[in-house]
């Protein structure tokens, strides 16, 4: 019997129809610190000629009307949300940045937004400083939309399928006003095995550093976030991690200890706790990061969650600079 097998089972191999093998996932590299590809072009100087720099922003070239020229939707509500003012980083190369000012009661903030080539890893990395100082509903994310569209999408709520879109946002968060406006550092991620919420929706879910970062008020910061997407759409290694002045201070990958995760979402652990399963951002590989939002959106809602009695004309004024989306860690300006 086993002889008359042979020539079956070495036709079913020659024709590819033998059972496939397991798809391995690879151990993550270790990610940089400090300085990266900025380091080449001082104060981010022809840092847009790199080639792997994909989006690059510095807020030099022209007024606020051109920037419709090179973000495919500017929201500034009745011109009275978005300008350029004299204040930039240190070591920063030229003059200006982006102010964005929200009244609430008036308007809900602004912001810009822009797709660049699909890829399957990518970097943004801006500067940051907040001036007049409240909590805000949504800040600065990045991700991916298939088909690609000219402006953000909404679907708050719900669950991504996994071939559509996933999105993850670098969020000043105030926990119920446990924590100084702004808040603290933290994501706000949507993406196909995100967890559900206690009202049956799926909210976006939040993931925390160990040691949470302060948000500073009235100095510049320096931001990078990483996504790196699932390699096959059944794996579990995908990546997510932030830097903050070019200090690595949270890395979600693959076997990271976390604590319990829950619809709120979960908090690294440097001990205990459990292993992370990994980032499976998406279920097709066709899906691919491919999209930037620059914003600051700030509601009465948000205020009132963080126990502000009366939001009503209470005003958060933030400005950016020097926003560079690339395919390489950029780092902050060299010291």
């Amino acid at each position: 019997m086993v002889t008359r097998l042979l020539p079956l089972l070495l036709a079913l191999v020659l024709c590819g129809h033998a059972p496939a093998a397991a798809a391995k996932e690879e151990k993550p590299a270790p990610l940089p610190t400090g300085p990266g590809i900025a380091k080449a072009h001082k104060g981010d100087r022809g840092i847009a000629k790199h080639k792997a720099v994909l989006v690059a922003e510095s807020f030099e070239d022209g007024g606020i009307a051109e920037l419709g020229s090179r973000w495919s939707e500017v929201k500034n509500p009745k011109g009275n949300v978005l300008s350029l003012v004299k204040d930039v980083p240190k070591g920063a190369y030229g003059g200006r940045s982006l102010q964005v000012k929200a009244t609430v009661g008036e308007n809900t903030g602004g912001h810009l937004y822009t797709t660049y080539a699909e890829q399957e890893r990518v970097f943004l990395r801006f500067y940051v400083k907040f001036i007049d100082v409240q909590y805000l509903h949504h800040f600065v994310g990045l991700g991916g939309y298939r088909p690609k569209t000219r402006w953000p999408q909404g679907h708050a709520g719900t669950k991504p399928n996994g071939d559509e879109r996933f999105t993850v946002a670098i969020e000043p968060h105030g926990q119920n006003g446990r924590h100084k406006a702004p808040g603290i550092w933290s994501f706000y991620n949507y993406w196909c095995e995100m967890k559900r919420s206690a009202d049956g929706k799926h909210w976006g879910n939040g993931l925390l550093a160990e040691s949470p970062p302060a948000v500073p008020v009235k100095r510049w910061q320096c931001v990078e976030v990483m996504v790196k997407l699932n390699s096959k759409p059944a794996l579990h290694d995908g990546e997510l991690a932030l830097w903050l002045d070019g200090a690595l201070v949270a890395d979600f990958r693959k076997g990271a200890r976390r604590g319990p995760w829950t619809g709120m979402g979960f908090q690294l652990r440097s001990k205990g706790g459990e292993a992370f399963e990994g980032f499976r951002w998406r279920s097709d590989e066709r899906l691919k990061a491919n999209m930037v939002v620059l914003s600051s959106y700030v509601t009465a809602g948000a205020m009132k969650r963080n126990r502000v009695r009366d939001p009503q004309g209470r005003t958060v004024r933030v400005l950016f600079d020097h926003v560079v989306v690339a395919t390489e860690y950029v780092g902050p300006f060299p010291r």
